[in-house]
């Protein structure tokens, strides 16, 4: 059975929220938990100490449990922490550049979706490097996916993000404290103001991209519920949950439902269109814009409908 995933929290959430949401994941149908900050390294809310003992207390929960890298290294003091991160963990580590990739070089790790992992060459150049498993990268259809499988090494697993907002893009800018009309390196951490991040509306109010602090993120949640048994036929490991500040647990149950069969893909996405906080796409996926939706196959085949469930504006 598909495996379910929890990303890290991309978000910068006070000590008191992040400790309580991995309270509850440890009792949550999901089998595999990624911690850590991958986004801003300014975001300290736990130290790597707190981390190891967030780690630790979920593996002995039953959780298999990873720790995160950072996606975009600036300074030489990340360059350390990243050091000593894949270093010393006695835990599997999701690497999310290239830095993170050559210091893990002889062990097994985890390519995160910071990485571009676009092919079949670079997949089996990262396989023989010590890859584990793989993070699909967000771009890529179904079709595209079916030729990765096809050459994806036996013992590699693969990993697709199934639900939440993309990351589509990291920059040495931070957008959040930008709109503040404040410096980057006196940005106050104005990100803990939006526990979900900060939506961009187009003029004709549509949600259009969320921004989040350095990372720029879709602002409709990207659902693939309803590909949950094509990606078992192929082959895929687990699916990606990316969290979110409200609803996650329900958003977690309704993927359990679904890759149990106790409910289906159609009544799902109603349930999960009302939990996305500005609507739902799932377009790369079916190798079209990535912020379309294409329904389940509730109308005849041929004529699938791109009207997603209602947004909520935040």
């Amino acid at each position: 059975m598909l495996k379910l995933a929890v990303a890290p929290v991309p978000y910068h959430w006070p000590r008191a929220r992040i400790l309580s949401f991995y309270a509850d994941l440890a009792k949550a149908p999901c089998e595999i938990l990624y911690l850590g900050e991958t986004v801003c390294a300014k975001r300290r809310a736990l130290t790597p100490q707190d981390w190891l003992d967030l780690a630790e207390t979920l593996r002995a929960a039953g959780k298999e449990v990873l720790l995160s890298s950072l996606s975009l290294i600036e300074a030489a003091s990340e360059v350390s922490t990243q050091r000593r991160l894949c270093a010393g963990s006695e835990f599997l580590i999701e690497a999310n550049d290239l830095g993170a990739v050559t210091r893990l070089r002889g062990r097994e790790f985890v390519a995160g979706p910071g990485i571009n992992l676009y092919n079949p060459r670079f997949l089996t150049r990262l396989h023989a490097l010590g890859m584990r498993r793989w993070i699909v990268p967000i771009e890529l259809s179904r079709q595209g996916l079916e030729t990765m499988q096809a050459h994806c090494p036996v013992d590699v697993e693969t990993e697709v993000i199934g639900w939440g907002r993309l990351p589509l893009a990291h920059s040495a800018r931070c957008f959040t404290a930008r709109v503040q009309g404040l410096a980057k390196d006196e940005c106050a951490l104005s990100c803990a103001d939006h526990p979900d991040g900060l939506v961009l509306y187009t003029q004709n109010e549509q949600p259009f991209l969320c921004l989040n602090g350095v990372q720029v993120q879709s602002a409709l949640s990207h659902c693939l519920i309803d590909a949950v048994e094509t990606l078992q036929q192929l082959g895929i490991h687990s699916l990606r949950l990316i969290p979110q500040s409200e609803g996650f647990d329900a958003v977690l149950r309704t993927f359990d439902q679904v890759r149990r069969g106790a409910t289906t893909a159609s009544s799902a996405v109603e349930a999960l269109g009302r939990l996305a906080p500005t609507g739902l796409c799932n377009g790369y996926f079916h190798g079209i814009s990535g912020m379309d939706w294409v329904a389940p196959p509730q109308v005849p085949q041929g004529q699938a409908s791109l009207d997603a469930p209602a947004p909520r504006k935040q």
